[in-house]
């Protein structure tokens, strides 16, 4: 049976510079529009959001079926319309992601630390590398070899990440407060790339901050035009809240630009989701 490889993207990372792929934009379609219907499109439903995307049939059924292969979509037929539906993990990493993806809330320093401590014996180093990687994409920073650090408030979907993927006997969670030596906020520099970081917000403001100029000059609302902008938009953000797991405000350099990224990104989601929802439910029953 094929499982799904990643508990945070279901698909291949791509930089933020670079157009979102065809089976990005499906992922984010299914997450926000499939679930409430047990998680399946027909595929026709499928071509016809995407081409609003500028994505063609032929690209939208080449990448349906690599989602097929990796165990995120599987085929099924409802009331003789072909279609497609989540998997049964598909559906779980949506649900893990939700609360990272649509989370405003910073971790501060009174939450204190969650400590991810691993021994994998050199005979299962395959198990080694899936857990070190499963840790880098909920956010881990590296404190020391073999000791994984992040804000407390992960500890429930990091449990339950490595609990399903088989990972939990291998490592032990604590939680801890960083209690002496030296400058927490000159460590954090060390524990996670806050460079790369702040280079992924500048790409994402760029790429999107227009888009929040455009919306608020506008009299009237496209809803066509309101999903192909929110789908561009929350592809482009979901990534980044893993990246950067909530770090506390008072680590961070001085006016963080994750901070205004995440200002940009929930002030156009409020502009865009209800005219993109009516467009998903008018074109599905269409």
């Amino acid at each position: 049976m094929t499982t799904v490889s990643s508990s945070v993207e279901l698909t291949d990372g791509e930089n933020l510079s670079r157009a979102a792929q065809p089976r990005q934009l499906i992922v984010t379609v299914y997450g926000l529009y499939a679930r409430q219907g047990g998680g399946w499109l027909s595929v026709a439903s499928l071509v016809s959001l995407l081409g609003d995307l500028d994505i063609d049939e032929p690209s939208v059924r080449s990448s349906i079926s690599r989602l097929k292969k990796r165990g995120i979509l599987e085929a099924q037929r409802r009331d003789g319309a072909a279609g497609y539906a989540l998997s049964g993990e598909a559906l779980a990493i949506l649900a893990e992601g939700d609360r990272r993806i649509f989370r405003r809330e910073r971790a501060t320093l009174d939450d204190g630390w969650l400590l991810a401590v691993f021994s994998v014996p050199e005979a299962e180093r395959k198990k080694r590398h899936l857990l070190r990687s499963q840790l880098t994409r909920l956010g881990f920073g590296t404190a020391a070899p073999g000791v994984w650090i992040a804000p407390a408030h992960l500890h429930q979907p990091t449990a339950e990440v490595l609990r399903r993927l088989g990972l939990d006997g291998y490592a032990d969670l604590f939680r801890a407060d960083h209690l002496a030596f030296g400058d927490v906020s000159a460590k954090v520099r060390r524990w996670w790339d806050l460079d790369e970081l702040e280079a992924l917000y500048s790409e994402f403001l760029a790429e999107h901050g227009p888009m929040r100029h455009r919306w608020q000059r506008r009299r009237k609302v496209s809803e066509r035009d309101a999903f192909v902008d929110y789908v561009r938009l929350l592809t482009d953000w979901r990534r980044l809240p893993y990246l950067d797991p909530g770090l506390p405000e008072e680590l961070l350099p001085r006016n963080w630009i994750g901070l205004r990224a995440a200002d940009l990104f929930f002030s156009l989601q409020g502009h865009l989701v209800d005219a993109a929802r009516a467009h998903v439910a008018r074109t599905i029953v269409g």
